[in-house]
């Protein structure tokens, strides 16, 4: 649920102020409506396309797979109680049908399956979507449901639309509670398979569906914030904008510095320091991760008269594309958001899975993804003892190590990962590359920052040091899968080699030192450490740049010709410049107490206008 704007601004770092609620601002003038103010407005919307065309209106509610219906279903009853209330999914396929469709994509596995091309309309009868549009147009109606807006075509303009979207990790923490997938009897089912089936199958469609809506939606609601009055009786209702403030709010985004909202999961090897730093949740008993810049994922708010509304990050990569991205990135890419940052905390708490991600022909022909899962840890703190296990040990007879890999999956015969492969201390500010293909892992006692592509959920766990997941169950192994991706010349001395203490040093300008860190030349994504004590000047260059403040308490964001407001930025929070920015710098404010500050920048190699 969005969290009420009284509440938010309350995450501490011992050195800043770590905000765990960003916002973006709607356009001057534009103000959120709730409840019935919202629905009269559609409503009467709908009225006045249908005095022209001289039908009865029709009000399309089309809700992302996610979505409560049934609440949703309950708050337009109310708010329109002469209206005609019908189900579009009435007119979907049959529920064996669609199981029988997309089954090849979902596969036996409970993490991997296969990415789809599915058209929502391949869901839906075509004679049935005929005869609902002929039956609704003699009275007043609502339609609600995902694929409401497939109705649109066959009204002849008589009908208002409102978007009801969705963020993903909301999804997730439903479905965590029993919810299922669309249209599916899966209330019980291990929820990996729900996510499976939501990032392989629904949320592709559902995307390709709305991205067909953003020109021409009426209104978008807040579909996080729909449920229930019961569940959260103290919640305010759920926000609605104009489809013109909604456009206009994601071409300014794309205009200035913003961040995505954060979100923190525990881990069965997760640590104490973003809960102690950033003041998160005493009660719980760890944080492992903190997904800060995966827009796939993540939310962004939008803050103006009437509070905030939650709607996916992606929608401002989907609708601003270039202007987010750039020309370049956008052409190798597509609407896709290629750069991640989040953060891993094992600090108090164990090391991670010992893995290896697929390299891109696998990931390609396997998974039908099109680029894949290179990685980076960047070391924003660690303990005295912290090691990055990264590469085969050389010599080490690999037939061995993956017979004994085998063996330890019974849980009794521990792997000896010591063994087989390399582990390298790991100090505060340290940066370790992990291109596709590397076995690795990140330590106890570590924070770490990953920085990586963003394809993120295809990591072959070769061995878990004997763990069961939070829900008692064995986590995933895949040792199959890894056995044909990792390469074993990446080991000791090439790992030194290519993948450690890879700085240099670019420039040196006054105050500011820019410096490489290092990421392999198998990875697509430069990374670049600016050092200052006053400030130091940025250009985007036409790409897209993701921050990180890593040194000092808080600095703000400007631009030389005040094309934007400042911007604030406190320690360890990841911001993004979009690449319609240009120039900008970033300095230190009135309420800055270090002495020296520090941020790191990744962007697309190859994707600036000097690159040529």
């Amino acid at each position: 649920m969005t969290t009420p704007i009284s509440d938010m601004h309350e995450g501490h770092t011992t050195r800043g102020r770590y905000d765990t609620q960003p916002t973006v601002a709607l356009p001057a003038g534009e103000r959120i409506l709730r409840g019935r103010e919202g629905w009269t407005a559609a409503a009467e919307l709908a009225e006045a396309c249908a005095r022209v065309t001289g039908t009865a209106p029709v009000l399309l509610v089309d809700a992302y797979p996610g979505v409560d219906v049934p609440a949703l279903t309950a708050e337009v009853r109310a708010a329109l109680p002469d209206w005609t209330v019908v189900d579009v999914e009435t007119a979907a396929r049959p529920v064996a049908e669609v199981e029988q469709l997309i089954a090849p994509n979902l596969t036996d596995d409970r993490v991997f399956g296969v990415m789809s091309h599915f058209a929502l309309s391949d869901f839906y009868d075509t004679a049935k979507l005929d005869a609902l549009a002929a039956d609704i147009a003699q009275s007043p109606t609502v339609v609600i449901g995902w694929g409401s807006a497939l109705l649109a075509p066959r009204l002849d303009g008589a009908s208002a639309t409102v978007l009801v979207d969705m963020a993903r990790w909301e999804i997730q923490l439903r479905q965590r509670k029993g919810a299922t997938n669309w249209r599916a009897d899966n209330a019980a089912e291990d929820n990996l398979r729900k996510y499976k089936r939501g990032f392989f199958v629904e949320w592709r469609a559902a995307d390709r569906h709305k991205r067909s809506l953003f020109d021409t939606v009426d209104f978008v609601l807040d579909g996080n914030a729909i449920a229930p009055a019961e569940q959260h009786p103290d919640a305010p209702e759920a926000g609605m904008i104009t489809g013109t403030a909604f456009r206009q709010a994601l071409e300014d985004a794309a205009h200035r510095p913003f961040r995505v909202v954060p979100f923190f999961d525990p881990g069965v090897w997760g640590g104490q320091w973003m809960k102690n730093l950033i003041g998160l949740d005493p009660s719980k008993d760890n944080y492992a991760w903190c997904f800060d810049c995966v827009p796939e994922e993540n939310s962004l708010l939008l803050e103006g008269e009437g509070g905030v509304i939650e709607i996916p990050a992606l929608d401002l990569v989907f609708r601003r594309p270039v202007d987010l991205l750039g020309a370049k990135t956008f052409s190798r890419f597509g609407a896709e958001f290629p750069i991640r940052f989040d953060f891993l905390d094992t600090m108090d708490g164990g090391n991670l899975s010992l893995q290896v991600h697929p390299l891109t022909d696998y990931i390609q022909n396997t998974f039908g993804m099109h680029y894949t899962q290179d990685e980076s840890y960047y070391m924003l703190d660690a303990g005295d003892d912290a090691v990055v296990y990264l590469g085969t040990k050389e010599g080490i007879d690999r037939t061995e190590m993956l017979q004994d890999l085998a063996t330890a999956q019974d849980g009794e015969h521990p792997f000896p990962a010591d063994k087989y492969v390399n582990s390298f201390p790991a100090r505060k500010h340290d940066h370790f590359a992990i291109p596709a293909g590397t076995v690795h892992c990140s330590g106890a006692n570590s924070m770490v920052l990953e920085i990586s592509a963003t394809p993120f959920i295809f990591t072959f766990k070769l061995w878990d040091w004997g763990r069961v997941g939070l829900d008692g169950i064995p986590r995933p192994v895949h040792l199959d899968h890894g056995a044909r991706n990792i390469q074993w010349d990446r080991d000791t001395a090439w790992v030194g080699d290519n993948l450690i203490d890879q700085v240099q040093t670019i420039r040196t300008d006054g105050d500011v030192i820019e410096e490489s860190t290092g990421l392999h030349e198998l990875e697509f994504i430069e990374v670049r450490r600016h050092w200052f004590t006053e400030g130091a000047d940025h250009d985007t260059e036409g790409t897209v740049n993701v921050l990180n403040l890593v040194e000092g308490d808080e600095v703000r964001v400007v631009s030389p010709t005040d094309a934007f407001e400042p911007f604030v930025i406190h320690y360890a929070e990841t911001f993004i410049v979009p690449a319609a920015v240009g120039a900008y710098r970033i300095e230190r404010t009135e309420n800055s107490r270090s002495a020296r500050f520090a941020t790191v920048k990744a962007y697309v190699r190859g994707s600036r206008t000097s690159d040529n």
